[in-house]
């Protein structure tokens, strides 16, 4: 999935997908830029050049759809050809969580995030005339690690429109382009959102990979563009807050999360971000209030009880382990870690079944085949002892 939001520093990845259900006050980031801390950046892509396809893509696009329809008795519509030239099954493009591109780079490589997926769509519907809605799908947090941050990623679709003709019944309607299994969304509650939106998200996904790999001057200028396109969108907000605390810059990043506050009082990924600025500085009258609200979603982030099963499995404590690592299986039962984890400790503490079954499961989840080659060599040094 993809929308990101980093924690921990927590930043809001949202390669796709921050809440979008309230109208927020108006804001003005302009005051809560820095100019001078960074240095400018080039070759940061415009919002043409997120949506724009390869050169001569847009045509042959239109060629094919008008071939197909001078077939006799073919008189399919526009949006509907479009999905089926979309599907993976059908050689078309595939979901690979990987860092967002734009659309140029997706079609070469035929997969992408949900994030690029769904900007390549928008620019293919765009070449042929189809109409699109955007959906900000408002799923249960995705938790992933990278560093020294927690990435929180949400999910992004869309719907190819059939033509709006006067005097024309089509019995086509909306087709819902996701590039997840629909087991994945079923069930979960769909906001529309316009082109901007889906900007500001896709330059903030931009700017949390960037921050992510130290590369603050390009972050610094993706957030701009991010909160040119929504000035309230409070995750950009939180990856600014971020990359004013890597600076030591902590009173920039206290102002930038109360602003945030101001949007979304409730908003957690700020909470949680201003109580380590207030815990680092001794205000535990503050902290304190904070706090209180953080206990109760602590809870909810399957990262705590990884971490104190590695933990427990460092002080050979196996048991309680076992304990952690199933708990945080149970928050988050897609995450290839915990399963090796969970390997580790029911081998350390005697049950070589569950050790080897648990390991498997890591194998088979792990999208990086440095993890699965590991995985793979532990598992055979199980079945050889």
């Amino acid at each position: 999935m993809s929308a990101r939001m980093l924690l921990c520093l927590l930043l809001p990845l949202m390669v796709a997908c921050a809440s979008t259900e309230k109208s927020p006050p108006k804001a003005n980031p302009n005051t809560l830029f820095h100019d001078d801390i960074f240095s400018d950046v080039s070759g940061l892509p415009t919002p043409e050049q997120v949506f724009a396809l390869p050169p001569g893509v847009a045509q042959n696009l239109k060629r094919e759809f008008e071939r197909q329809r001078m077939a006799p008795g073919d008189n399919e519509l526009a949006h509907t050809w479009l999905s089926e030239q979309l599907n993976a099954s059908k050689g078309g493009f595939r979901y690979q969580d990987n860092d967002t591109r734009v659309a140029a780079d997706t079609y070469y490589d035929r997969a992408g995030n949900c994030m690029s997926l769904v900007v390549l769509a928008a620019a293919m519907a765009d070449a042929l005339g189809v109409q699109v809605d955007f959906q900000d799908v408002l799923v249960q947090p995705v938790w992933d690690r990278q560093g020294d941050f927690y990435l929180v990623n949400g999910h992004v679709n869309l719907r190819l429109l059939a033509p709006n003709q006067a005097n024309v019944v089509h019995f086509k309607g909306p087709i819902l382009v996701d590039f997840l299994p629909e087991r994945a969304v079923r069930g979960y509650e769909r906001v529309r959102i316009d082109r901007q939106m889906l900007l500001a998200m896709f330059y903030n996904n931009l700017a949390a990979e960037a921050l992510v790999k130290g590369e603050h001057d390009r972050a610094y200028g993706l957030i701009r563009m991010s909160l040119t396109q929504s000035t309230a969108f409070v995750p950009a907000l939180n990856t600014l807050a971020i990359l004013y605390r890597y600076h030591k810059r902590e009173d920039l990043a206290e102002a930038v999360y109360r602003e945030a506050l101001r949007l979304e009082p409730d908003n957690m990924t700020t909470l949680y971000n201003l109580a380590l600025i207030l815990s680092a500085q001794d205000r535990l009258d503050e902290w304190a209030e904070v706090h209180k609200v953080l206990e109760l979603a602590r809870i909810r982030n399957p990262y705590y009880y990884y971490d104190m099963a590695e933990q427990a499995l460092s002080e050979h404590e196996y048991q309680q382990a076992v304990s952690w690592y199933l708990r945080a299986v149970e928050k988050a039962d897609y995450r290839h870690e915990f399963y090796f984890g969970l390997s580790q400790a029911y081998w350390a503490s005697g049950n070589a079944k569950k050790a080897k079954q648990s390991m498997e499961k890591a194998i088979a989840l792990s999208r990086d085949e440095n993890n699965k080659r590991r995985y793979q060599a532990k598992l055979n040094a199980m079945a050889s002892h």
